[in-house]
Parts: C-alpha cells; structure tokens; sequence
C-alpha cells in the first residue's frame, strides 16, 4: 500500500482490522444522522413521538442488515460495492401526507404505521421488478441522466450541511457566530489531514474532525448532552409489529417515488463505482446496477416488514470513499455490524444523536459537496453536444427551481406537489423524459 496513492485499499483487498474499523465509523457518522432524521421527522410530523425511539432502532438494524446484503452479491442480489443502505428521504413528503390522511380519518398511531409500512412493503416489489429489466431500459441509465440525479442529490443536501453547521433546525441563536467557527474548525481539520501523505491520518480524517470537535464543543458550553425520558436496554426486531394495511390513493405517489429512487440508487453506484476505478458502462456495469437495484428493493421489502421506511443507497457514504480512499468492500461489514448495534443498543444511538449540530455540519458539509462534484464527474465523462446541455439545463433549472421556489408548486393538485416538491425528482423524471424524447443525433446513433 502507497501512502501516497488515491486508492489506499481496493475493492478486493482486505485491510487491516483497525483501519477496517476505522473507515466503518467514519461512514456510519457520515450517515447515522441521514439515517434516523427521515424517521424523526416522519415522527414528529405524526405525532408518533414515543414510537420513534424503537422507529430509530429498527431503521439502523435494517441500514445495516441491508449494508451487508448489497456488499456481498451474492447470486445476483447486491452491487458487491461499499454501497451503504439508510432511510431514504426522497419519501418523506408523500409518506407525512398519507400518514396525516390517515389521521383525519380517525386512525390510531397504530394505524398511521400499520398503512405507511405496508405501503413501503408492496412498494418495494415495483424496484425488484424493474430491476429485472435494467438491460432493457439503460438507454435513461446512462452517465448523462445518472449523473444529473447525483449532482442534484449531493447539492440538495448541501444545504442540510451548512444548516447544520449554523447550529441546525429550530436552534434559538440560529447562526451564531461560535457555531461557525466551530463547524469551521472541523471542516479544517478534515482538510488538513485528508491532505496528509500519512495514510493513518488520511484515513482517520473525518473521525478525528468530528471527535475534536466534540470535545472543543462540550469545553466550550457550545452544546449539552440530551437524554430520552425513558428507554429500553435493547430493541427486539418484530415482523410487521404494528400490523399491516394499503391505500390506492397514498400508494401510487409512493410507487413513482420508488421508480425515481431506482435511478438514484444508479447514480449512487455509478459514482461509488467511478471512486472505485471500475468501468461505468459495459454489461459488468449493469450487472453491477442491476444487483444493487434489486438489492434496495429487497431491503426496501424488509424495511416494511420489520416497520421502518425506504431504504436506498446513500450517496453520503461515496463521499467518504474519497475522502479516505479505502475502496474495500469488506469494510462494508464493519459499517453493517456497526450499524445493527447501534439499533440493538439504542443508547449507543443517542450518543452519536448527540453530536453538536456544527461538528456534524462542519463534516458534512465539505462531504455533500463532494457528492455533486462526483455527479459532474459522471457527467462530464459524456460528450456534452447541444442535446446534453438542453437536458442538463432544463433538468437543473426545473429541479433547482423548485427547490429554490418551493412556492411556486402551491397550487398544483396534491398528487403533483407531492412528486415534484422533490429537487431530485424533479430533476430525475426531466431527465428521462427528455432522453426518451429528444433524437440522438445521427452520428452518435450510428455508433
């Protein structure tokens, strides 16, 4: 192993145990807060406050139950790939609007789960059915339409960043000025040792940003440590707990939404894919898509039965791959066993919820970036002619605008607020679209 080297440990490469270690809980402290926020704003939305507690658990069991699956590939199921799986928030607007349609009508908190985890269930048979027919529709998976969904992915979420790095939603003194400092300590310290010819500290970066932060934070007053009321020694996964019911009229935004999660979990992977030196075209490419695809729709399945949402491939963790250079997919089971103890240990949760907004802004926030760069990485890999930059224009005017303008949608029907509230859908489905519509020029259809 060179010190110096982009890649420190490729794909089938085994790293030491602590370094293995050592990457895992860089990715899970990139991803942890990405994976419990959906369900505690789902909760809170809901009114299904003390459900979240055992609702957290279950999604970070799941996470990396589903982690493991899609690091294996075993017989065709998973990308092979350090391909993360978390709660997926481009679900978020459609699952609050049915669970509170739920509500009107009279229904318990029993109720609200019992139809949004058996909408998740049946909907995740649309990914494993479409991820059969991945050879015959990779004319709209292409660097083109994969790239512009992960670009729009990686710059939505920088926003999530420099929120947090300000001191996070509802905070009082919202923009403090320690807080900056704070989350720009971080941010520097990452980028000093990610810079190191040292292969430990390059590797060690985020940790050690996150970890000195920490300290800096609790020595300061910047932050207190936030105890539940009351909380159980361990989390019991129990199939379907809360029962299982169906709702045409909260399926079918669900069902587009788990069709533009598919071209996301492509994106996702073509990006880990281009961090990992590994071809992002040919039939070793699909198959790769086609397993990973079919892998998020197996872990979307077991999300619903064992009541947590979506799950999907998390493009924080591609981040992390290049920050660290650590390609090695057998780091993915650190992150998995991690993971699944987290969720059997809920405490062990509530530490890391712990971490002062600012600390994690200031980490994330460079990682986010980092996404949409690997986006127009994938992008620019395509000849950009007249057609390309029509898509690219229109997808991102279209899916920045609405993210920009969030008013602007406020008269439109429910069903159509709901599938384009999302910048990523948005963008998404006007990529499709125009690929399908606009004409190759000659020259590239003869190729």
């Amino acid at each position: 192993m060179k010190s110096h080297s982009e890649i420190l440990y490729s794909l089938d490469e085994r790293p030491p145990f602590l370094k293995s270690l050592t990457a895992a809980f860089q990715h899970v402290l990139a991803s942890f807060v990405g994976i419990v926020t959906p369900t505690l704003v789902i909760g809170g939305a809901l009114g299904l406050q003390s459900e979240i507690p055992y609702l957290i658990s279950m999604a970070l069991i799941i996470s990396g139950v589903g982690t493991a699956v899609q690091a294996k590939a075993y017989r065709g199921v998973g990308s092979g790939l350090i391909a993360l799986q978390g709660t997926s928030f481009a679900f978020l607007t459609a699952f609050i609007t049915g669970g509170l349609l739920v509500k009107s009508q009279g229904g318990s908190k029993e109720d609200i789960l019992a139809m949004l985890f058996g909408i998740t269930f049946i909907g995740a048979f649309i990914e494993i059915f479409l991820s059969f027919f991945i050879h015959r529709i990779k004319r709209i998976i292409t660097p083109l339409t994969t790239g512009i969904v992960i670009t729009t992915i990686g710059i939505s979420l920088i926003k999530v960043g420099a929120t947090d790095l300000a001191g996070g939603y509802g905070a009082e003194d919202f923009g403090n000025i320690a807080y900056l400092m704070l989350g720009g300590l971080v941010l520097v310290i990452i980028i000093a040792l990610n810079n190191s010819r040292h292969a430990w500290l390059r590797l060690s970066a985020i940790f050690f940003g996150i970890a000195i932060g920490y300290i800096v934070a609790y020595s300061f007053g910047l932050a207190t440590f936030k105890a539940p009321d009351s909380i159980s020694l361990i989390a019991v996964p129990m199939p379907f707990k809360y029962g299982i019911d169906f709702s045409w009229e909260i399926f079918i935004p669900v069902a587009l939404i788990y069709f533009l999660s598919m071209l996301e979990t492509a994106g996702d992977l073509t990006a880990n894919s281009l961090f990992c030196r590994l071809p992002i075209s040919g039939e070793k490419y699909i198959k790769r898509i086609k397993g990973g695809i079919l892998a998020d729709g197996l872990n979307s399945m077991l999300a619903g039965i064992f009541n947590t949402f979506p799950n999907t491939t998390f493009g924080q963790n591609n981040a992390v791959i290049q920050l660290t250079g650590v390609t090695s997919r057998y780091v993915a089971y650190f992150i998995a066993a991690i993971l699944i103890l987290l969720g059997a240990f809920p405490i062990l949760g509530v530490i890391l919820q712990n971490i002062p907004k600012p600390v994690l802004g200031g980490a994330t926030l460079v990682m986010f970036a980092t996404i949409a760069v690997a986006g127009i990485k994938i992008i620019s890999s395509e000849k950009i002619d007249r057609r390309a930059s029509l898509i690219i224009a229109t997808s991102f005017g279209l899916g920045f605008g609405t993210m920009l303008v969030p008013d602007a949608l406020q008269q439109l029907p429910p069903l159509l607020k709901n599938i384009f509230s999302s910048a990523v859908s948005t963008a998404g489905l006007t990529a499709i679209i125009m690929t399908l519509v606009l004409p190759v020029p000659k020259q590239d259809a003869v190729q």
